[in-house]
């Protein structure tokens, strides 16, 4: 994968827009088509909170250990991880070009009490108007946009100076399409059919090349295994499927 540049045009997927969209009312169903997002949600929230106590100096057992630190949830859906952090302390903006998501994030938002900016707008659009943060997420974003290498560009570019950017997808091999695609769309039917491309799986090396190739140095790397025993995810060494990683400008990520 080629280093990125940034661009001013679109990395959103229309198709990918509306496949979502018609599934938004069950966001917050956990039982729904998001049941297994739920189960994986606790895992990327501690890999986050995490992350971010490590490079700006925190203590991740405080109640708001995020406490005034700026972050934008890309990619953000119903807000199932943008509310948790927002309850971290976080001052949470989330970004979803589909309509009806964004809908249901700022409802359940204003049920809970929580004060979270979300958008129907694309991390490309709100680059161009100079707005920073502390932190950049996209988590389970990248296999789902038209342009990876753009994408990625204006995810670092969002990113402040002193900032910190935190990254989850799939990892494109065989394991990952008999597992995340036959498995869990087909099999399980954990996720409706056609959730997931193969083809734009994205490899580690691949998205930590184009991440480097915007002058970040990667940090923590790790993998996210599920357990059928136990019916829960666990942070792992094998990033064959599910993987999360952490970047920053000089290397303090």
């Amino acid at each position: 994968m080629a280093a990125a540049t940034q661009r001013t045009g679109s990395t959103i997927d229309p198709a990918e827009v509306a496949r979502f969209d018609a599934i938004a009312r069950d966001w917050w169903d956990p039982k729904g088509p998001m049941a297994v997002l739920h189960k994986f949600n606790p895992v990327r929230l501690a890999f986050v909170r995490d992350e971010a106590c490590a490079h700006f100096g925190r203590d991740p057992k405080k109640m708001r250990a995020l406490d005034g630190l700026s972050l934008v949830d890309i990619g953000c859906g119903g807000g199932v991880l943008s509310e948790p952090l927002a309850r971290l302390g976080a001052q949470v903006t989330g970004l979803d070009p589909a309509p009806t998501n964004v809908a249901v994030a700022l409802s359940h938002a204003e049920k809970s009490g929580l004060s979270i900016d979300y958008r129907e707008e694309t991390i490309e659009a709100v680059v161009e108007t100079g707005k920073r943060f502390d932190i950049v997420l996209a988590m389970e974003v990248v296999e789902h946009v038209a342009d990876v290498d753009a994408f990625i560009a204006a995810c670092c570019a969002a990113v402040k100076p002193d900032g910190l950017l935190v990254m989850a997808t799939l990892n494109r091999t065989l394991k990952s399409y008999a597992l995340a695609i036959v498995g869990a769309e087909y099999v399980l039917r954990w996720l409706p059919k056609g959730t997931h491309d193969w083809e734009k799986f994205v490899t580690p090396a691949e998205l930590g090349g184009a991440i480097e190739g915007n002058g970040f140095a990667l940090g923590t790397q790790t993998g996210v295994v599920f357990n059928p025993l136990t019916g829960r995810w666990s942070a792992s060494r094998d990033m064959d499927v599910n993987y999360m990683l952490a970047a920053s400008r000089g290397g303090r990520g």
